[in-house]
């Protein structure tokens, strides 16, 4: 397993961003604070707050591509195909870790963010493959995962096609996810907590990159409010490790 990283602190986005909305993470803060002296009661009012916002800006984001016929169409080995196709199942992962932590933890906070996580995440899987639908793409690239992303020097993102998945930015390993299967009460909720910390990061990685290069101008907007929404929850996953004792010991 990774190591950690340090806290992800930002600013709040301008009030006309897409990320705007996501400004409500935040609020767990002051939230998970009273939880962890005891007003659980508090913090999952909130959390549960904040999956009703986050679904809703998610299902704006689908509905404004849709409703832009006259931007330019994605081509088959486009960033924008490349970020869709691979943003789903990256997602998908972060839904599996939910769930397997839902199961184990007797703890409301973190089953409610847990729930976010999943809820969230899953609608936005149904978002990005009807992008592809609707620009005529098969939901496969033609060249496996990550060729879409480059680093600094343009070569493509170290993968191959053995590595397929495994090779993603934050992806979690099949070790790693059979610890979590085998973990119960603490010890899985910091496992998940620190696996799914380093899967943010890897997420961020992957909309930035989609920020700086997709050309779609709604699938732009949607990777920002990745940026946006999951380095704040990073923040957010960071306190409550702290608060469980920090990581296992690998």
């Amino acid at each position: 397993m990774q190591q950690r990283r340090g806290h992800a602190r930002v600013t709040d986005p301008a009030p006309d961003r897409p990320g705007a909305a996501t400004d409500a993470v935040a609020a767990p803060r002051s939230a998970l604070g009273q939880a962890l002296t005891g007003l659980s009661g508090t913090s999952r009012g909130v959390v549960a707050v904040l999956v009703a916002l986050a679904l809703l800006v998610g299902v704006a984001v689908g509905a404004t591509l849709v409703a832009r016929p006259d931007a330019a169409t994605p081509t088959d080995r486009s960033v924008d195909a490349g970020f869709a196709r691979d943003m789903q199942a990256h997602h998908a992962q972060a839904v599996e870790l939910s769930v397997l932590v839902r199961d184990r933890s007797d703890d409301e906070t973190l089953r409610a963010i847990a729930l976010d996580i999943l809820t969230i995440q899953q609608q936005q899987i149904g978002q990005m493959a009807a992008w592809l639908r609707l620009w005529g793409l098969p939901a496969a690239s033609p060249d496996g995962p990550m060729a879409w992303m480059t680093d600094a020097s343009g070569h493509p993102h170290p993968t191959t096609p053995a590595a397929g998945l495994s090779a993603m930015p934050g992806w979690v390993q099949p070790a790693d996810l059979a610890r979590l299967g085998a973990a119960d009460g603490t010890d899985a909720e910091r496992l998940f907590l620190a696996l799914m910390i380093e899967h943010h990061a890897g997420g961020v990685d992957m909309a930035r990159y989609a920020v700086a290069h997709a050309r779609h101008p709604e699938v732009v907007r949607f990777a920002q409010g990745v940026v946006d929404s999951q380095t704040r929850e990073q923040v957010v996953l960071e306190d409550l490790l702290d608060a469980r004792g920090g990581p296992l010991p690998d």
